[in-house]
């Protein structure tokens, strides 16, 4: 779904559209292709693939400058990826 071809030009869209407020935004790997990454008791342990078993993926992000979380909202209802999954809207911490 998210490397389809026709879905990506959606995507550039709604980025251009966001104008200097889209600060990055970016694809990310699959989760079978992920590493976690822990240490216990000062030993790094690395493991190949995700840390959860999950059917939701996180496929990419953007990280957008706003006003408020009304902004932010308006900004992940227009989103490309809402029509087809889920988007989820965090603060920035402090």
């Amino acid at each position: 779904m998210f490397a389809d071809p026709e879905f990506l030009p959606d995507c550039k869209a709604w980025a251009a559209a966001r104008g200097d407020k889209l600060i990055e935004s970016g694809g990310l790997e699959p989760p079978a292709d992920a590493t976690t990454v822990r240490v216990r008791d000062g030993e790094i342990l690395f493991s190949d693939g995700p840390f959860v078993e999950s059917k939701e993926v996180v496929a990419g992000f953007s990280l957008i400058e706003c006003a408020s979380r009304e902004e932010a909202a308006e900004a992940a209802r227009t989103h490309p990826v809402a029509r087809y999954g889920t988007i989820e809207l965090r603060a920035a911490q402090p």
